[in-house]
């Protein structure tokens, strides 16, 4: 299945006001690109920073977009980071939030993974926080818009293990995407690697089309025990957001009005405290995953749902999620 870029207008048939406008947000995860007839690059960052929170920084996360073309093939994937940090560049000198760092893709098994290190600190000109090398593998590509490919039994490898204890050795963090039935294998790589900064996005993704559209119940209830085992890692912290993406199956996507604030505090909320209740406000993050979640809400809306999840926390556990954790995490200045 492929997906499609949503128009500006569908999404601005949901129009609400702005909640708690002045409160700073540190955006921890967005993607930049220009494939397919997609083009989502600073412009349309900001006009989605910039639709009313107050959004001050941002963290780009690798997509796989940019890649040079030609040179060793373990280098390519600094490409994306050239291309990106021409964006950071002229956030820092525009009006609109600033892309503060960059965490770029680098194949942790590979013998030159120092050598790749290398390449995205010197590029990145400052930028350059950490790598993504997900372990997503999906066992019903067929059902899936956005399908994860990676190797099976990535996770398990040592080569791989020991990739991830040179992040910690090197200063950077670890991010992952990976799918609900992965969560414990995810478990096993933090401990694995203890002294290593492991970023959980995305819940886990908990899947909600194909096979597992009519089981999201029995998912919920194992996806619980799953991450309380994961929030026992002391150096996890967990990313909270990126369920608006299509797989999940709240079908806002597939409508003719894309997702409002309360639907999806309605059919999310729980997700999100659940995981704050596991990690402690200190180690969570909200976070955006646009342009994927666009797919289904505005990033104006979403943010919106995300102050409502909010809203009985405590001051002090609202500024870290909202933006404390993120800076802690990503090494920002404040």
């Amino acid at each position: 299945m492929a997906i499609h870029n949503p128009s500006q207008e569908w999404l601005d048939q949901v129009q609400e006001p702005t909640l708690d406008p002045d409160r700073a947000i540190v955006d921890p995860h967005h993607h930049l690109w220009n494939r397919g007839g997609w083009t989502y690059e600073l412009k349309q960052l900001w006009r989605d920073t910039g639709s009313g929170h107050n959004i001050t920084q941002t963290i780009f996360i690798e997509c796989g977009a940019n890649y040079f073309d030609e040179g060793p093939k373990h280098l390519k994937p600094v490409g994306e980071t050239s291309y990106v940090v021409g964006f950071a560049e002229k956030s820092q000198a525009g009006q609109g939030s600033k892309i503060s760092g960059i965490v770029a893709h680098a194949d942790l098994t590979d013998p030159h993974l120092d050598e790749i290190l290398d390449a995205h600190v010197e590029t990145g000109k400052g930028y350059f926080r950490g790598i993504r090398h997900s372990i997503a593998r999906a066992q019903h590509p067929e059902s899936m818009s956005i399908a994860g490919k990676y190797q099976e039994g990535l996770s398990k490898s040592e080569d791989f293990c020991q990739g991830l204890r040179r992040l910690s050795e090197r200063g950077f963090t670890y991010d992952c995407w990976l799918y609900h039935y992965q969560i414990l294998e995810f478990r096993d790589m933090a401990l694995a690697a203890p002294d290593t900064t492991m970023v959980f996005n995305h819940f886990g993704t908990p899947i909600g089309v194909g096979p597992y559209a009519d089981n999201r119940e029995e998912i919920f209830e194992q996806w619980k025990e799953d991450v309380a085992a994961v929030a026992e890692c002391a150096n996890v912290v967990a990313k909270l957001g990126g369920l608006a993406m299509p797989d999940n199956g709240f079908g806002w996507d597939l409508r003719d009005t894309p997702g409002t604030s309360d639907e999806l505090l309605e059919a999310q909320a729980r997700y999100y405290h659940h995981a704050i209740h596991c990690f402690g406000a200190d180690r969570c993050m909200f976070e955006s995953n646009f342009p994927v979640d666009r797919l289904s809400i505005s990033y104006h809306t979403l943010w919106n749902a995300l102050k409502k999840i909010a809203v009985d926390y405590s001051e002090e556990d609202k500024t870290a999620m909202f933006s404390g954790t993120a800076t802690r995490i990503y090494k920002l200045i404040d």
